[in-house]
Parts: C-alpha cells; sequence; structure tokens
C-alpha cells in the first residue's frame, strides 16, 4: 500500500478519506488545509497523523506516495505540477484542469517526472458503468445511436463558488459527467451546439447536443439552480438501458432489450450496491495501477481525460459571454 496525502479539507475531500481509509488502512498521512485550524480539525476527524497549512511541508514528506488533489478546479493545475515536481503521484478531482490546454500540461509533467497521473471520474470505476459499459460493448442494444443525460441540483446562486477565480462552472462540476457518459458510448463528437446562462461571468445551467455522425447524436443537459431529470439512457437499435438516479453515482439501471416483454414491460433490473461512499474501486485501480509502474490508468487515461476536456472547452465558447 502506498502512502496517502489529501490536499483540501473540503466535503469530497472528507468523502474520500474514509474511503481510502477502507481500501488503504492507516496509509492516509498526511493532509493540507488552508489554515492549520481546519487541516487539524480534519486530522482529528479522520485520524491522520500528520496535518499542515503549508504544501510543502507534505510534498516533503518521503512516506507520502500520492496526493489526492481536491481543491477548487482553478488551482489543480499548479498544485499537481508542485506535487508532481516533489516525486509524488497525483490523483486529480474532477475537473482536472479548466481547460484541455492544461490537462494536457497535467499529464506532460507527470510523463516527464515518471509519475502516475488521473483525473478522479470515480464514475468510470463505479461496478454499474462498469457493467453498463461491458453491456452496451456487447451489443446489448445494437448500434448504438443516442445518449441523454442531465444533472441539474439548485443550489443558492451566491459566494464563492460561483465567483470566476474560485472556477464554479456547472459544466465543468455537473456537466461533465453527461458529457463523459457521450464520449463513453458515441466517441467524439463531430459537432457542437450549446447555449446556457451565466451569472457574474460563470455558467450556472446550459444544455447541448453533440452530434456524432451518421446520425449519432447526445443530449446533455446541467444546471446549478434547478432540478433536471437525474437519470441517463444510451439507445441503440435494439433497445436502450436507463441509468437510474442519479446516474453519475449509480446503484441501478433498467436495461430494456432482449424481448418484447424486456422492451415494453419488465425490463432487466440491474443493481450494484455502492461500495463505501463509491470512491473504493477507483481508489483500488489507482493502487493496482501505481503498484504496476503504470503512468496512467487504461480506464481513464490522458487520451479519455483529454477528449471530454476538449468537448467542455466546445461548448464553453458557445456560452453568452
Amino acid at each position: 500500500m502506498h502512502g496517502w496525502g489529501i490536499i483540501g479539507t473540503g466535503d469530497i475531500s472528507a468523502r474520500m478519506a474514509a474511503d481510502l481509509g477502507a481500501v488503504a488502512p492507516e496509509r492516509v498521512l498526511a493532509v493540507w488545509g488552508r489554515r492549520q485550524d481546519r487541516a487539524d480539525a480534519f486530522a482529528r476527524e479522520h485520524g491522520i497523523p500528520f496535518a499542515t497549512e503549508r504544501r510543502e511541508e507534505l510534498f516533503a514528506r518521503a512516506d507520502v506516495d500520492v496526493v489526492y488533489i481536491a481543491t477548487p478546479a482553478h488551482t489543480h493545475l499548479e498544485i499537481a505540477f508542485e506535487a508532481l515536481d516533489a516525486g509524488k503521484h497525483v490523483l486529480v478531482e474532477k475537473p482536472m484542469a479548466t481547460s484541455a490546454a492544461d490537462v494536457e500540461a497535467i499529464f506532460a509533467k507527470a510523463q516527464a517526472t515518471g509519475h502516475f497521473a488521473m483525473e478522479a471520474m470515480w464514475m468510470r470505476f463505479n461496478p454499474l458503468h462498469v457493467d453498463v459499459l461491458e453491456r452496451v460493448r456487447s451489443g446489448t442494444v445494437g448500434d448504438v445511436r443516442a445518449v441523454r443525460a442531465s444533472f441539474g441540483t439548485p443550489f443558492r446562486a451566491a459566494g464563492t463558488k460561483l465567483t470566476p477565480a474560485h472556477a464554479g462552472s456547472a459544466l465543468r462540476d455537473r456537466g461533465i459527467y453527461a458529457v463523459t457518459l457521450a464520449h463513453w458510448f458515441l466517441g467524439d463528437p463531430t459537432a457542437i451546439s450549446a447555449t446556457g446562462s451565466l451569472m457574474d461571468g460563470v455558467d450556472i445551467a446550459g444544455h447541448a447536443t453533440l452530434e456524432h455522425g451518421e446520425g449519432r447524436f447526445a443530449q446533455l443537459a446541467w444546471s446549478g439552480i434547478e432540478f433536471l431529470d437525474l437519470s441517463a439512457a444510451v439507445s441503440g437499435e435494439r433497445g436502450w438501458i436507463t441509468l437510474d438516479p442519479m446516474f453519475w453515482a449509480g446503484q441501478s439501471a433498467r436495461v430494456h432489450a432482449g424481448s418484447v416483454e424486456r422492451i415494453f414491460v419488465s425490463p432487466e433490473h440491474v443493481e450494484h450496491p455502492r461500495q463505501g461512499n463509491g470512491y473504493q474501486p477507483m481508489l483500488a485501480a489507482v493502487e493496482e495501477a501505481i503498484a504496476a509502474g503504470r503512468l496512467q490508468h487504461p480506464w481513464h487515461d490522458r487520451d479519455a481525460t483529454l477528449a471530454v476536456a476538449r468537448s467542455m472547452d466546445a461548448i464553453a465558447a458557445q456560452l453568452p459571454a
């Protein structure tokens, strides 16, 4: 097992720390927070022996091999570079960065320093999504023709999360899951049409159609100001599979394929209970990849991460100025 350090003390770091405790017992060794008191409180809560408000102190620890970065997205590039230069492997919370160029830079730095790097797209490792991907690839729904996905829940439209300086983009925070699904099942889009709403220069809601050639398409939506249907579906010539809400954190799906009865009346119900907070399969995969000497994980590598980042850049470019 590797020694882990956590950069950030927010809610997602807390959920990740709990799952790391299950995957790598007693191997979460250090945490960094913007203030020492917050870092100390986080360390006490999660049984972490070292806490600091100085990142260089965490990066200097010889017992820390891997760093999980869960700070605001606009800081990911700088902190990932610091960690990689200090000889650490990095798992960077999604979005890995706020542009495809920065995503590419992180992977280039990891390659140059000989260290592992991955975006923490935990959905890719979720047993339900692995199952659905395998079913689709085996031809369960036939040739995939369409994907739909939306992620919209309201939050209070105020505070630092909605300032450009804190990169509080609903597209990159929520829409990334929908865009990722489209890439899984349809590949890179040939054209993108998108629109949305901004508040103080930050996108807070939007929707897009991705064209994938030969009539194949994805319809995607995201929002931080209203509820949208939190399910997703992948459809083909032989049927479709619905990922039940919340599709990105899925535990169940319905397979409408195989017979008239299954398609229209009683679809097959697929269920995979969540493991811990849902991050355990991803964390185990990261541990295994690093132990094997990999610099990337084949399920969510540089190319996959960069393709989604490029699509999000193209969507963002079409949002109102």
